[in-house]
């Protein structure tokens, strides 16, 4: 009801030359009727805009609406209701004779044969080569009815150099037979782009002669019936890699005048909103009806074939905080090579990517879990060497760099430096483009792609652990009633001897050299709460490690009285690959350091300490003395209650189970006569103490309770040693 109001308010207009305002409305109702397939009065609001467009001399206008008109979907018997029912507009009844009528008048029109008077201009409407005329019909278009283009290729991919079939189709409304003189089809690619000439038609003039190389096919007939597809199928083919899309396909009827459709996928076009429900014969846009479904107005050609050989010389792991070299080399088989880059990508493996400030590990140095230091040249070139026109660009994961001109035969090496800074498996991509040819400047590039899976390891593993004077255990009452699920820190006697040992073991599958082995002090510059031997001394010649086999070297600590907290400081191992076995392209001779921070140490006062204390070694069934001292270093008296285990292969005589009073400051001894009765590695009487102040019992250990007995004396020889002494002690 609004549009019917709206039509007679616009009628009004138009009745009283109010054509602008008119015009409006006229082009609002239209776009409604378009939408709603109101096809009749949809005619009557076209044939109102017609006649201005007429009056008002755009004939462009003119052409668009006539030819709508001509298109729509209106039957033979319409003309009889209109003619008795109701006012006809100023284009006439909607019939078919009508349609036919109009379709006569645009096509006269636009040959030439005939011309129209504007009223306003007073001058005749026509289409001449001061005045061409060129419509463009999209896909949203109302004049998709007049002409649709439908393009469809045989193939969904083919190599570059290779020709393809492809499928033009054209389809059209219009009530009549018509001609079209020159069909140009239009491709993403420009020389790809050929024109098709209708041999019943004449030449128009030089237009063909305009479009300088472009390619020209000749067909029998270009002529399209109502509701006919016209199909035409022709070879194609293109040198350029990539996506080659059609684009357009321009038809051209008479010497001036221009239709431009947008070319459409057969698989994906959609119908006609304004003849869909209509009583037609459904024809198909390609001869292949399976084509139909499926064909697309897009192919993708393939890259053509590289003749460059891209090498990645390197294989085998890398470690963490090594420098890893890897040499890249071109070689150019049967290409040269212009304008050729060479790009790198690291990639993590496992997808979780290279960049985690959320994983603070003590061996990250670096946000970036692994990262691309730099690519340099070959031996002798400089950075300061490259041109202009080279490109030479460093990112953690991200490189690019200019390769140089190659002939035939020649090669080209560069070499790319990675760190690891954790442990992680990483995916390098390394790409070349280049041009085989030097003439063309916007010339199709040729990529080469290797990739190669690295894995970062760990080459060096480092531990620690304390230990005890031999034979002498002190009581820590922090070890009595330990916190369960705590991350309490180990604990050591305040004022007394302590054994650190640090282990370096080689979990590579190389050997390599270590070179040194120290503790330093943290870098806050707080001072050590100790005293070390063995601090900061370096081997006197690099230990070789192969693999899986372990470095120990041993450190006395002295703790201090001043401070409840022992400081360690950072063990530092320096190693290197031996240089003997690996190939120095796959890692540089340079040293690398690891470093690990030893954690903090809890120190107290023992109450008690206990010494076993007996000789070295035992002679068969000779007797010898074993003696066990306990130690009060309190100002209390301790009452002890201790026992001694008889031992399978001694004879022992002295008190087994007693219990005794240890003075404040003071030293109790218990003495033992024991004779062996087996040779070999022995267990000495097992001694258990239990403080009774404390509830705590103690037992040594099975360690400081063996001893090695002879079957007979032994003779021992003295070797010179000289004044060299040891700088380290190696452990098993």
């Amino acid at each position: 009801m609004v549009s019917f109001c709206g039509f007679q308010m616009a009628k009004e207009y138009y009745a009283v030359g109010e054509f602008d305002n008119a015009k409006q409305l006229f082009h609002d109702i239209a776009s409604l009727y378009r939408q709603e397939g109101w096809v009749t009065l949809l005619w009557e609001v076209l044939g109102y805009l017609r006649e201005y467009a007429r009056k008002h001399g755009t004939v462009n206008e003119f052409v668009e609406y006539s030819l709508e008109m001509a298109a729509l979907p209106v039957s033979s018997g319409t003309d009889i209701q209109s003619l008795r029912f109701r006012e006809c507009g100023p284009a006439g009844p909607a019939s078919l004779a009508q349609r036919e009528v109009i379709h006569r008048e645009i096509f006269g029109l636009v040959s030439g044969e005939s011309e129209l008077l504007s009223v306003e201009s007073n001058n005749y409407l026509k289409i001449a080569v001061d005045n061409p005329l060129h419509l463009e019909i999209d896909l949203v278009s109302p004049l998709r009815l007049v002409l649709l283009a439908s393009v469809a290729f045989h193939e969904q991919t083919i190599k570059p150099g290779a020709s393809t079939l492809i499928t033009l189709s054209l389809l059209s409304q219009l009530p009549l037979t018509f001609e079209i003189n020159q069909l140009e089809v239009q491709f993403n690619q420009s020389d790809c782009n050929f024109i098709i000439m209708s041999a019943q038609s004449p030449p128009l003039g030089a237009t063909a002669d305009d479009k300088q190389g472009c390619r020209v096919e000749n067909s029998s007939s270009l002529t399209l019936a109502t509701n006919k597809w016209l199909w035409l199928t022709y070879d194609i083919k293109s040198d350029q890699s990539g996506k080659l899309e059609c684009i357009s396909v321009v038809a051209k009827m008479g010497p001036h005048f221009t239709i431009c459709c947008r070319a459409e996928s057969p698989a994906s076009m959609e119908d006609l909103p304004l003849w869909k429900f209509e009583e037609r014969v459904e024809t198909s846009p390609t001869k292949d009806f399976a084509l139909a479904f499926t064909g697309q107005r897009a192919i993708q050609i393939e890259e053509p074939d590289p003749q460059v050989d891209l090498n990645l010389g390197a294989s085998g792991p890398a470690f963490v905080g090594e420098s890893f070299i890897l040499p890249v080399t071109v070689v150019s088989v049967g290409h040269a090579i212009y304008s050729g880059e060479l790009k790198i990508n690291l990639v993590d493996v496992r997808g979780g990517g290279l960049f985690s400030p959320r994983e603070m590990e003590p061996y990250s140095m670096d946000s970036h879990h692994v990262e691309l230091l730099g690519i340099s040249g070959p031996e002798g070139e400089d950075e300061t060497q490259l041109g202009m026109n080279e490109i030479k660009k460093i990112q953690k994961s991200f490189g690019l760099v200019s390769v140089p001109f190659l002939k035939c035969g020649e090669s080209w090496s560069c070499k790319l430096e990675i760190k690891w800074h954790r442990p992680k498996p990483v995916m390098l991509f390394v790409s070349l483009g280049y041009s085989p040819h030097s003439n063309e400047t916007n010339a199709q590039k040729v990529n080469v792609h290797k990739s190669l899976q690295i894995e970062g390891k760990t080459a060096i593993v480092l531990s620690h652990r304390f230990m005890m004077p031999f034979r002498q255990d002190p009581l820590l009452l922090s070890r009595i009633k330990p916190v369960p699920d705590s991350d309490q820190p180990a604990s050591l006697a305040l004022n007394g001897k302590s054994i650190l040992i640090v282990s370096a073991k080689n979990s590579a599958d190389v050997p390599l050299q270590l070179l040194s082995m120290s503790l330093e002090e943290d870098n806050e510059g707080i001072g050590r709460s100790c005293s070390m031997q063995h601090e900061g001394e370096d081997l006197l010649e690099p230990a070789l490690l192969v693999s899986g086999e372990e470095f120990k070297k041993v450190f006395t600590i002295i703790s201090d009285g001043n401070s409840s907290k022992l400081s360690l400081g950072t063990l530092c191992v320096r190693w290197t690959r031996d240089a003997g076995t690996q190939q120095q392209s796959y890692s540089t001779a340079a040293s690398v350091l690891t470093k690990q921070t030893l954690p903090e140490l809890d120190v107290e006062s023992p109450p008690l300490v206990v010494s076993l204390d007996c000789p070295p070694y035992a002679i068969l069934g000779d007797p010898f003395t074993y003696f066990v001292k306990i130690q009060n270093q309190t100002q209390l008296l301790q009452e002890i209650k201790f026992s001694l285990a008889d031992a399978q292969n001694f004879v022992l005589s002295g008190s087994h189970n007693d219990t005794v009073f240890v003075l404040p400051k003071s030293e109790h001894i218990l003495s033992y006569k024991l004779v062996p009765l087996a040779s070999g590695v022995q267990q000495l009487p097992r001694f258990t103490m239990t403080s009774v102040r404390y509830s705590a019992g103690f037992q040594p250990s099975v360690a400081a309770s063996g001893i090695f007995v002879f079957p007979s004396k032994p003779h021992f020889k003295v070797a010179h040693v000289g004044v060299r002494r040891m700088e380290s002690l190696v452990a098993e």
